[in-house]
């Protein structure tokens, strides 16, 4: 059975350690989570509910009370899924959609100025975002060895990112400045 990435951060994190939604929801948000992945606090539950009915995550002593303080444990099956997911992963590379790359395919409907200026926006987007993940990589000294991971892979796309755009926002369509 195969996990969505937003199954497998909640059930890493669970296999990580017991966890209710709302503490769910508060190690997304200390993480940075949100910066590489898609998961909102509403779905959080969802992602709970579907994890549970495929026996993945179980909540022992489930109070009759909230959903909220129901603390989810993995199961042996949830461990062995996340494994697996994991592994697979890293160890597949799959084409990831880039809303970017629709854009860059219809430079036919935009003059350079637009294109540069658009490339610049960007690139100070890129900029207050690579700031934003070394803010938060400090928040979380010391950093567990997936984290540090993370938000190494994280801040190595970004500067690619950054090299590229500050190379293209100076550069014309036909290679003239």
């Amino acid at each position: 059975m195969e996990l969505t990435p937003s199954e497998l951060v909640v059930l890493g994190l669970i296999v990580e350690s017991p966890r209710h939604g709302y503490d769910l929801e508060q190690v997304i948000e200390r993480r940075g989570i949100r910066q590489w992945t898609e998961i909102g606090f509403s779905s959080i539950y969802y992602l709970l509910a579907k994890l549970e009915s495929r026996g993945l995550v179980h909540a022992p002593e489930a109070p009759a009370a909230a959903k909220s303080r129901r603390v989810f444990h993995a199961t042996a099956a949830g461990r062995e899924a996340a494994a697996r997911g994991a592994l697979a992963l890293i160890a597949e590379p799959r084409p990831v959609a880039h809303p970017l790359l629709v854009g860059v395919a219809n430079l036919a409907l935009l003059s350079d100025q637009e294109y540069r200026r658009a490339l610049g926006d960007r690139l100070a987007r890129v900029e207050a975002r690579i700031a934003a993940v070394r803010a938060a990589e400090a928040a979380q000294s010391p950093l567990a060895p997936p984290a540090r991971e993370v938000f190494s892979y994280s801040l190595s796309l970004l500067e690619a990112e950054r090299s590229w755009l500050a190379a293209r926002a100076q550069v014309r369509d036909d290679g003239q400045d």
